[in-house]
Protein backbone atom coordinates (compact mmCIF):
# COMPACT_ATOMS: atom_id res chain seq x y z
CA UNK A 1 0.00 0.00 0.00
CA UNK A 2 1.48 3.73 -1.01
CA UNK A 3 1.13 6.08 1.62
CA UNK A 4 2.85 9.63 1.82
CA UNK A 5 3.64 11.24 5.10
CA UNK A 6 4.80 14.67 5.18
CA UNK A 7 7.14 15.17 7.95
CA UNK A 8 9.00 18.46 9.65
CA UNK A 9 11.78 18.49 12.41
CA UNK A 10 12.58 21.56 13.85
CA UNK A 11 15.69 21.68 16.28
CA UNK A 12 16.29 24.86 18.63
CA UNK A 13 19.89 24.50 20.01
CA UNK A 14 20.49 26.48 23.38
CA UNK A 15 21.97 29.73 21.28
CA UNK A 16 21.21 29.42 17.78
CA UNK A 17 17.98 28.25 16.17
CA UNK A 18 18.02 25.52 13.13
CA UNK A 19 15.25 26.28 10.73
CA UNK A 20 12.83 23.62 10.03
CA UNK A 21 13.39 20.87 7.75
CA UNK A 22 10.90 18.93 5.44
CA UNK A 23 10.93 15.65 4.00
CA UNK A 24 8.33 14.02 1.97
CA UNK A 25 8.68 10.35 2.37
CA UNK A 26 6.17 8.00 0.61
CA UNK A 27 6.52 3.89 0.87
CA UNK A 28 5.63 1.07 -1.30
CA UNK A 29 5.78 -2.44 -0.84
CA UNK A 30 6.44 -4.65 -3.39
CA UNK A 31 4.57 -7.89 -4.75
CA UNK A 32 7.88 -10.11 -3.59
CA UNK A 33 7.98 -8.25 -0.09
CA UNK A 34 10.33 -5.67 -0.74
CA UNK A 35 9.63 -2.45 0.78
CA UNK A 36 10.70 1.27 -0.81
CA UNK A 37 10.87 4.22 0.79
CA UNK A 38 11.29 7.44 -1.59
CA UNK A 39 12.16 11.09 -0.39
CA UNK A 40 12.15 13.62 -3.40
CA UNK A 41 14.60 16.32 -3.04
CA UNK A 42 14.98 18.16 -6.48
CA UNK A 43 17.75 20.23 -4.95
CA UNK A 44 20.54 18.53 -7.63
CA UNK A 45 20.21 16.49 -9.93
CA UNK A 46 21.76 13.77 -8.77
CA UNK A 47 20.07 10.37 -6.88
CA UNK A 48 21.67 7.91 -3.42
CA UNK A 49 19.65 4.65 -3.62
CA UNK A 50 20.42 2.34 -0.74
CA UNK A 51 19.52 -1.07 -0.63
CA UNK A 52 19.72 -3.02 3.28
CA UNK A 53 19.68 -6.73 3.53
CA UNK A 54 19.00 -7.53 6.56
CA UNK A 55 21.72 -10.81 6.78
CA UNK A 56 24.39 -9.82 8.73
CA UNK A 57 26.93 -12.24 10.80
CA UNK A 58 24.73 -12.99 13.33
CA UNK A 59 22.97 -14.82 11.01
CA UNK A 60 26.17 -17.49 10.43
CA UNK A 61 26.99 -20.22 12.01
CA UNK A 62 30.33 -22.20 12.87
CA UNK A 63 31.64 -23.40 9.33
CA UNK A 64 30.00 -20.58 7.63
CA UNK A 65 31.76 -17.36 9.14
CA UNK A 66 32.37 -14.97 7.34
CA UNK A 67 29.88 -15.43 4.14
CA UNK A 68 27.65 -12.16 4.39
CA UNK A 69 31.25 -10.53 3.87
CA UNK A 70 31.99 -12.82 1.38
CA UNK A 71 28.79 -11.84 -0.30
CA UNK A 72 29.00 -8.35 -0.22
CA UNK A 73 32.56 -8.93 -2.35
CA UNK A 74 30.69 -11.33 -4.98
CA UNK A 75 27.96 -8.95 -5.60
CA UNK A 76 30.39 -7.05 -7.69
CA UNK A 77 31.73 -9.83 -9.01
CA UNK A 78 28.95 -10.27 -12.09
CA UNK A 79 25.69 -11.88 -13.02
CA UNK A 80 23.31 -12.90 -16.15
CA UNK A 81 23.53 -9.21 -17.98
CA UNK A 82 26.56 -8.06 -16.29
CA UNK A 83 29.87 -10.06 -16.22
CA UNK A 84 32.84 -9.67 -13.48
CA UNK A 85 33.74 -6.11 -13.06
CA UNK A 86 30.99 -5.27 -15.37
CA UNK A 87 29.00 -3.77 -12.68
CA UNK A 88 31.51 -0.44 -11.48
CA UNK A 89 32.49 0.00 -15.00
CA UNK A 90 29.03 0.14 -16.24
CA UNK A 91 28.14 2.37 -13.13
CA UNK A 92 31.09 5.05 -13.53
CA UNK A 93 30.52 5.28 -17.45
CA UNK A 94 27.41 6.83 -16.44
CA UNK A 95 28.38 8.63 -14.09
CA UNK A 96 27.84 6.62 -10.58
CA UNK A 97 29.81 5.46 -7.54
CA UNK A 98 29.03 2.93 -5.46
CA UNK A 99 30.25 0.57 -2.13
CA UNK A 100 28.45 -1.39 0.52
CA UNK A 101 29.46 -2.68 3.84
CA UNK A 102 28.83 -5.68 6.25
CA UNK A 103 27.76 -5.90 9.91
CA UNK A 104 26.72 -8.12 12.38
CA UNK A 105 23.20 -7.33 11.96
CA UNK A 106 23.06 -5.87 8.07
CA UNK A 107 24.46 -5.73 4.54
CA UNK A 108 24.34 -2.85 2.69
CA UNK A 109 24.93 -1.79 -0.77
CA UNK A 110 24.90 1.99 -1.77
CA UNK A 111 24.44 3.90 -5.14
CA UNK A 112 25.05 7.32 -6.12
CA UNK A 113 24.67 8.55 -9.75
CA UNK A 114 23.21 11.20 -11.82
CA UNK A 115 19.26 10.92 -12.56
CA UNK A 116 19.89 10.36 -16.32
CA UNK A 117 21.20 6.80 -15.10
CA UNK A 118 18.24 5.97 -12.76
CA UNK A 119 17.10 3.22 -15.20
CA UNK A 120 20.40 1.66 -16.10
CA UNK A 121 21.01 1.61 -11.78
CA UNK A 122 18.10 -0.68 -11.65
CA UNK A 123 18.76 -2.43 -14.25
CA UNK A 124 22.19 -3.49 -12.70
CA UNK A 125 20.51 -4.10 -8.94
CA UNK A 126 18.13 -6.39 -10.72
CA UNK A 127 20.30 -8.77 -12.15
CA UNK A 128 22.73 -8.78 -9.41
CA UNK A 129 19.90 -9.57 -6.92
CA UNK A 130 18.12 -12.29 -9.73
CA UNK A 131 21.07 -13.59 -11.59
CA UNK A 132 24.49 -13.72 -9.58
CA UNK A 133 27.26 -15.68 -10.75
CA UNK A 134 28.20 -18.70 -9.24
CA UNK A 135 31.48 -19.22 -11.12
CA UNK A 136 33.96 -21.61 -9.49
CA UNK A 137 36.56 -19.70 -10.52
CA UNK A 138 35.27 -16.44 -9.42
CA UNK A 139 34.52 -17.95 -5.93
CA UNK A 140 38.00 -19.05 -5.54
CA UNK A 141 39.58 -15.91 -6.45
CA UNK A 142 37.42 -13.85 -3.98
CA UNK A 143 37.90 -16.17 -1.05
CA UNK A 144 41.57 -15.62 -1.69
CA UNK A 145 40.72 -11.83 -1.62
CA UNK A 146 38.52 -12.10 1.32
CA UNK A 147 41.27 -14.30 3.19
CA UNK A 148 43.95 -11.52 2.15
CA UNK A 149 41.61 -8.98 3.26
CA UNK A 150 41.44 -10.50 7.20
CA UNK A 151 45.22 -10.97 7.00
CA UNK A 152 45.32 -7.58 6.73
CA UNK A 153 42.81 -5.98 9.01
CA UNK A 154 42.91 -8.81 11.70
CA UNK A 155 45.98 -10.85 11.64
CA UNK A 156 48.41 -8.20 10.82
CA UNK A 157 46.61 -5.27 12.57
CA UNK A 158 46.65 -5.36 16.49
CA UNK A 159 43.73 -3.56 17.18
CA UNK A 160 41.85 -6.26 14.69
CA UNK A 161 43.17 -9.09 16.79
CA UNK A 162 42.44 -7.55 20.73
CA UNK A 163 38.99 -6.57 19.01
CA UNK A 164 38.32 -9.79 17.86
CA UNK A 165 39.15 -11.91 21.06
CA UNK A 166 37.53 -9.10 23.07
CA UNK A 167 33.89 -10.13 20.91
CA UNK A 168 35.04 -13.82 21.36
CA UNK A 169 34.98 -13.60 25.25
CA UNK A 170 32.10 -11.09 25.88
CA UNK A 171 29.94 -13.42 23.86
CA UNK A 172 29.56 -17.06 24.81
CA UNK A 173 25.71 -17.74 23.16
CA UNK A 174 24.89 -15.16 20.50
CA UNK A 175 26.57 -14.98 17.12
CA UNK A 176 28.15 -11.57 18.25
CA UNK A 177 30.59 -13.63 19.04
CA UNK A 178 32.76 -14.27 15.89
CA UNK A 179 33.78 -11.52 13.56
CA UNK A 180 32.15 -9.96 10.43
CA UNK A 181 35.03 -11.14 8.17
CA UNK A 182 34.96 -14.39 9.47
CA UNK A 183 37.55 -16.94 11.03
CA UNK A 184 40.09 -18.41 8.22
CA UNK A 185 39.29 -21.71 8.84
CA UNK A 186 36.24 -21.37 7.70
CA UNK A 187 36.84 -18.68 4.78
CA UNK A 188 39.43 -21.82 3.09
CA UNK A 189 35.83 -24.35 3.67
CA UNK A 190 33.24 -22.78 2.78
CA UNK A 191 30.85 -25.34 0.23
CA UNK A 192 29.26 -24.29 -2.75
CA UNK A 193 25.98 -25.80 -1.13
CA UNK A 194 26.71 -23.24 1.76
CA UNK A 195 27.29 -20.01 -0.34
CA UNK A 196 23.82 -20.81 -2.38
CA UNK A 197 22.03 -21.24 0.88
CA UNK A 198 23.35 -18.18 1.88
CA UNK A 199 22.33 -16.22 -1.03
CA UNK A 200 19.20 -17.23 -1.51
CA UNK A 201 17.90 -16.66 2.68
CA UNK A 202 20.13 -13.25 2.64
CA UNK A 203 19.02 -11.57 -0.75
CA UNK A 204 15.95 -12.49 -0.80
CA UNK A 205 13.42 -9.41 -1.90
CA UNK A 206 11.42 -10.01 1.04
CA UNK A 207 14.28 -9.48 3.32
CA UNK A 208 15.49 -6.50 1.58
CA UNK A 209 14.84 -2.35 2.38
CA UNK A 210 15.44 0.11 -0.70
CA UNK A 211 15.89 3.67 0.20
CA UNK A 212 16.15 6.30 -2.85
CA UNK A 213 16.86 10.09 -1.71
CA UNK A 214 17.14 12.72 -4.56
CA UNK A 215 15.76 13.66 -8.11
CA UNK A 216 13.15 11.22 -8.28
CA UNK A 217 9.48 11.07 -8.23
CA UNK A 218 7.94 8.55 -6.11
CA UNK A 219 5.97 7.41 -9.30
CA UNK A 220 8.74 6.37 -11.71
CA UNK A 221 10.50 4.70 -8.93
CA UNK A 222 7.66 2.48 -8.57
CA UNK A 223 7.14 1.70 -11.86
CA UNK A 224 10.87 0.71 -12.53
CA UNK A 225 10.81 -1.09 -8.76
CA UNK A 226 7.65 -3.16 -10.44
CA UNK A 227 9.35 -3.47 -13.80
CA UNK A 228 13.07 -4.54 -12.29
CA UNK A 229 12.71 -5.72 -9.07
CA UNK A 230 8.98 -7.31 -8.54
CA UNK A 231 9.22 -10.20 -11.26
CA UNK A 232 12.21 -11.43 -8.86
CA UNK A 233 10.70 -14.19 -6.48
CA UNK A 234 10.76 -14.49 -2.92
CA UNK A 235 12.92 -17.03 -0.77
CA UNK A 236 12.09 -18.07 3.16
CA UNK A 237 14.14 -14.84 5.04
CA UNK A 238 16.85 -16.13 7.63
CA UNK A 239 16.00 -17.98 10.37
CA UNK A 240 15.13 -15.99 13.37
CA UNK A 241 17.68 -15.64 15.85
CA UNK A 242 16.32 -16.68 18.80
CA UNK A 243 20.06 -16.86 21.22
CA UNK A 244 20.12 -14.51 24.03
CA UNK A 245 23.38 -13.88 25.65
CA UNK A 246 23.18 -14.75 29.13
CA UNK A 247 23.54 -12.47 31.43
CA UNK A 248 27.41 -12.08 32.43
CA UNK A 249 28.33 -13.05 36.15
CA UNK A 250 31.54 -12.11 36.58
CA UNK A 251 34.23 -10.05 34.97
CA UNK A 252 36.30 -11.60 32.45
CA UNK A 253 39.82 -10.69 31.55
CA UNK A 254 41.90 -12.34 28.27
CA UNK A 255 45.53 -11.44 28.02
CA UNK A 256 47.00 -11.39 23.88
CA UNK A 257 50.52 -11.95 23.50
CA UNK A 258 51.77 -10.65 20.19
CA UNK A 259 54.74 -7.93 18.37
CA UNK A 260 53.80 -4.79 19.35
CA UNK A 261 55.45 -1.20 19.57
CA UNK A 262 52.85 -0.44 22.37
CA UNK A 263 50.24 -1.97 24.47
CA UNK A 264 46.67 -1.94 23.76
CA UNK A 265 43.83 -1.95 26.43
CA UNK A 266 39.57 -2.98 25.20
CA UNK A 267 37.15 -2.95 27.97
CA UNK A 268 33.54 -4.23 26.67
CA UNK A 269 30.44 -3.52 28.50
CA UNK A 270 27.39 -5.65 27.41
CA UNK A 271 24.45 -2.96 26.72
CA UNK A 272 21.06 -2.98 25.20
CA UNK A 273 19.60 -3.18 21.71
CA UNK A 274 18.88 0.13 19.54
CA UNK A 275 15.46 -0.63 20.08
CA UNK A 276 15.93 -0.24 24.46
CA UNK A 277 14.65 2.74 26.22
CA UNK A 278 18.27 3.21 27.25
CA UNK A 279 19.31 3.84 23.61
CA UNK A 280 19.33 7.40 23.80
CA UNK A 281 20.92 8.19 27.30
CA UNK A 282 23.75 5.60 26.12
CA UNK A 283 24.71 7.89 23.49
CA UNK A 284 24.58 11.02 25.78
CA UNK A 285 26.50 9.65 27.81
CA UNK A 286 29.23 8.19 25.21
CA UNK A 287 29.21 12.01 24.41
CA UNK A 288 29.76 13.20 27.83
CA UNK A 289 32.44 10.56 28.22
CA UNK A 290 34.34 10.43 24.66
CA UNK A 291 33.53 12.92 22.51
CA UNK A 292 36.11 15.23 21.62
CA UNK A 293 39.21 17.16 23.28
CA UNK A 294 36.71 18.28 25.87
CA UNK A 295 35.52 15.38 27.05
CA UNK A 296 35.93 13.80 30.15
CA UNK A 297 38.21 10.89 29.61
CA UNK A 298 40.36 12.96 27.11
CA UNK A 299 40.80 15.84 29.81
CA UNK A 300 41.51 12.98 32.08
CA UNK A 301 43.53 10.36 30.43
CA UNK A 302 44.71 11.82 27.15
CA UNK A 303 45.53 15.54 28.29
CA UNK A 304 45.56 15.25 31.88
CA UNK A 305 47.40 12.48 33.33
CA UNK A 306 48.89 11.87 30.18
CA UNK A 307 48.59 8.01 30.35
CA UNK A 308 47.57 7.72 26.60
CA UNK A 309 47.91 8.72 22.91
CA UNK A 310 44.34 8.42 22.38
CA UNK A 311 41.09 6.60 24.21
CA UNK A 312 37.59 6.12 22.60
CA UNK A 313 34.24 4.79 23.44
CA UNK A 314 31.32 3.70 21.20
CA UNK A 315 28.42 1.34 20.57
CA UNK A 316 26.83 0.47 17.34
CA UNK A 317 23.29 0.04 16.38
CA UNK A 318 22.38 -3.21 16.51
CA UNK A 319 19.36 -5.81 16.51
CA UNK A 320 20.33 -7.69 20.03
CA UNK A 321 22.10 -6.61 22.69
CA UNK A 322 25.68 -5.46 21.73
CA UNK A 323 28.87 -4.38 23.27
CA UNK A 324 30.23 -0.89 24.50
CA UNK A 325 33.68 -1.04 24.10
CA UNK A 326 36.34 1.62 25.36
CA UNK A 327 39.81 1.76 23.72
CA UNK A 328 43.23 2.82 24.27
CA UNK A 329 46.98 2.81 23.41
CA UNK A 330 48.52 3.49 26.49
CA UNK A 331 51.80 5.92 26.15
CA UNK A 332 55.33 4.28 26.38
CA UNK A 333 56.32 3.17 29.20
CA UNK A 334 52.42 3.32 31.07
CA UNK A 335 51.04 0.05 32.44
CA UNK A 336 47.87 -0.77 30.35
CA UNK A 337 46.41 -1.40 34.77
CA UNK A 338 47.68 2.39 35.15
CA UNK A 339 45.14 3.08 32.17
CA UNK A 340 42.19 0.58 33.01
CA UNK A 341 41.99 2.18 36.69
CA UNK A 342 41.77 5.84 35.61
CA UNK A 343 38.92 4.83 32.56
CA UNK A 344 37.13 2.87 35.90
CA UNK A 345 37.35 6.18 38.11
CA UNK A 346 36.07 8.42 35.46
CA UNK A 347 33.09 5.96 34.98
CA UNK A 348 32.60 5.33 38.95
CA UNK A 349 32.70 9.45 39.40
CA UNK A 350 29.97 9.49 36.03
CA UNK A 351 27.81 7.40 38.33
CA UNK A 352 27.59 9.16 41.55
CA UNK A 353 29.12 12.70 41.01
CA UNK A 354 27.75 15.39 39.44
CA UNK A 355 26.88 16.48 35.80
CA UNK A 356 26.55 19.82 34.88
CA UNK A 357 24.11 21.78 33.20
CA UNK A 358 26.82 22.59 30.21
CA UNK A 359 28.02 18.93 30.16
CA UNK A 360 24.69 17.55 29.27
CA UNK A 361 23.47 19.94 26.91
CA UNK A 362 26.95 19.97 24.83
CA UNK A 363 26.29 16.24 24.65
CA UNK A 364 22.83 17.14 23.67
CA UNK A 365 23.85 19.86 21.10
CA UNK A 366 26.58 17.85 19.68
CA UNK A 367 24.41 14.66 19.18
CA UNK A 368 21.66 16.64 17.69
CA UNK A 369 24.37 18.63 15.28
CA UNK A 370 25.65 15.25 14.22
CA UNK A 371 22.23 13.74 13.64
CA UNK A 372 20.93 17.11 10.91
CA UNK A 373 24.50 17.06 9.33
CA UNK A 374 23.84 13.81 8.00
CA UNK A 375 20.65 14.74 7.33
CA UNK A 376 21.67 17.40 4.73
CA UNK A 377 22.85 15.39 2.35
CA UNK A 378 20.57 12.66 0.16
CA UNK A 379 23.15 10.15 0.68
CA UNK A 380 22.98 10.66 4.74
CA UNK A 381 19.60 10.79 4.27
CA UNK A 382 19.01 7.38 1.97
CA UNK A 383 21.76 6.25 4.91
CA UNK A 384 19.30 7.12 7.88
CA UNK A 385 15.80 6.78 6.78
CA UNK A 386 16.90 3.13 5.79
CA UNK A 387 18.50 2.91 9.56
CA UNK A 388 15.69 3.94 11.31
CA UNK A 389 13.43 2.04 9.27
CA UNK A 390 16.10 -1.27 9.74
CA UNK A 391 16.92 -1.46 13.13
CA UNK A 392 14.20 1.23 14.97
CA UNK A 393 11.18 -0.94 12.92
CA UNK A 394 9.91 2.48 11.52
CA UNK A 395 11.81 4.93 9.54
CA UNK A 396 9.22 7.99 11.21
CA UNK A 397 10.73 7.41 14.55
CA UNK A 398 14.00 9.53 13.50
CA UNK A 399 11.61 12.41 13.61
CA UNK A 400 11.58 11.96 16.77
CA UNK A 401 15.16 11.58 17.40
CA UNK A 402 15.66 15.43 18.59
CA UNK A 403 13.04 15.05 21.24
CA UNK A 404 14.36 11.98 22.40
CA UNK A 405 17.71 13.65 22.88
CA UNK A 406 16.32 16.53 24.27
CA UNK A 407 14.49 14.50 27.20
CA UNK A 408 17.66 13.00 27.89
CA UNK A 409 17.98 13.90 31.79
CA UNK A 410 21.55 13.75 33.98
CA UNK A 411 19.42 10.99 36.41
CA UNK A 412 19.16 9.21 33.11
CA UNK A 413 22.77 9.18 31.72
CA UNK A 414 23.70 8.51 35.86
CA UNK A 415 21.17 5.56 35.64
CA UNK A 416 22.56 3.93 32.54
CA UNK A 417 25.77 4.14 33.52
CA UNK A 418 25.26 2.23 37.19
CA UNK A 419 22.99 -0.37 35.35
CA UNK A 420 25.19 -1.41 32.61
CA UNK A 421 29.00 -0.14 33.33
CA UNK A 422 29.08 -2.58 36.50
CA UNK A 423 32.62 -4.63 36.70
CA UNK A 424 30.80 -8.04 36.54
CA UNK A 425 29.32 -6.43 33.35
CA UNK A 426 32.92 -6.14 31.63
CA UNK A 427 35.33 -8.08 29.83
CA UNK A 428 39.10 -6.42 29.71
CA UNK A 429 41.08 -7.38 26.95
CA UNK A 430 44.93 -6.44 27.26
CA UNK A 431 47.37 -6.85 24.35
CA UNK A 432 51.48 -7.09 25.85
CA UNK A 433 53.69 -6.25 23.88
CA UNK A 434 56.32 -9.24 22.42
CA UNK A 435 59.64 -9.76 20.36
CA UNK A 436 59.06 -11.06 17.28
CA UNK A 437 60.07 -14.85 16.98
CA UNK A 438 63.60 -15.08 15.13
CA UNK A 439 63.02 -14.75 11.54
CA UNK A 440 59.43 -14.12 11.75
CA UNK A 441 58.42 -10.29 11.32
CA UNK A 442 56.52 -8.52 13.32
CA UNK A 443 53.25 -6.35 12.88
CA UNK A 444 52.36 -3.19 13.20
CA UNK A 445 50.14 -1.10 15.90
Amino acid sequence: MKKLITLTLVLFFTVIPVSAQQFRVKTHTLKNGMKILVEEDPSIPNVALYIFYRVGSRNERPGTTGLSHFFEHMMFNGAKKYGPKEFDRVMEAAGGANNAYTSEDVTVYQDWFPKSALELIFDLEADRIANLSFDPKVIESERGVVASERRTSVDANNFGVLYEQLQAAAFTAHPYQWPVVGWMVDIENWKMEDLRRHFEMGYSPSNATMVVSGDVSFDEIIRLAEKQIEPIPAHDPPPKVTTREPEQLGERRIIVNKFAQLPLLMIGYHVPEATHADFYPLQVLQTILFSGQSSRMYRRIVDGDQLALAVSGRSDISFDPTLFVISSQPKAGINPEAVEKAITEEIERLKTGSITDEELEKARNTLLANFYRQMKTISGKANTLGTYEVFFGDYRKLFNAADEYRRVSRDDVQRVARTWFASRNRTVATLVPEKPAAGKPGTQD
